[in-house]
């Protein structure tokens, strides 16, 4: 009976190597031979499971989505019951994130290397939709009298601090980014 532990699937070998790599160096710096060498798989089967790079994109990008969504729902709810507290807390959370280091928002970075046309812009555009229409849906139980501007105007500080996050100052921009959800959300929604 062996106790070495279970070797991963190939694909999520790749996968994992993949969110390394793009998240930490973009899309087009790494190429299908470094994926390939960093996550110990043959080429023969990177191609099996993915049979270009763009679908190595396009998968990460789906995996980061669903983490990313489930982040943000699990820093609504830890908040509280409240729908106003709940936007509130997603800034507390980012907040928390820009301590820990980041190296800004996956989609974003997929944005800039990416024309619009492309399935990893179409990836992104869709993330970036769904995320702003659940915190409209938020502000709207919220009481806000405008919840598509509040929502857009949330989600823009969102990405702002990610952005602002790969050049510096990740803590201040966090923290002036919750100074400002604070402001927004006492006059859209008023207590």
């Amino acid at each position: 009976m062996s106790t070495a532990p279970a070797r991963r699937p190939a694909r999520d070998r790749i996968l994992d190597t993949a969110s390394e790599l793009f998240y930490a160096h973009g899309f087009h710096a790494v190429g299908v031979d470094r994926l390939i060498a960093e996550s110990g798989v043959a080429k023969a089967t990177l191609y099996k499971q993915f049979p270009s790079k763009d679908d190595v994109v396009a998968a990460y990008l789906h995996r980061m989505d669903d983490a990313w969504r489930r982040q943000l729902r699990s820093a609504a709810l830890a908040a509280g019951d409240d729908p106003r507290d709940q936007l509130f807390g997603l800034f507390v959370a980012l907040e928390h994130a820009a301590r820990e280091g980041t190296l800004g928002c996956a989609f974003i970075n997929a944005a800039a290397e990416f024309p619009p046309g492309s399935t990893a812009h179409a990836i992104t555009a869709e993330h970036k939709h769904a995320v702003r229409s659940w915190v409209r849906d938020l502000a709207a139980a919220a009481g806000a009298a405008d919840p598509e501007t509040l929502a857009f105007q949330l989600t823009v500080l969102i990405d702002g601090t990610l952005a602002a996050t790969r050049v510096a100052h990740a803590d201040a921009a966090a923290e002036a980014a919750k100074r400002a959800a604070h402001d927004l959300l006492e006059a859209a929604c008023p207590r």
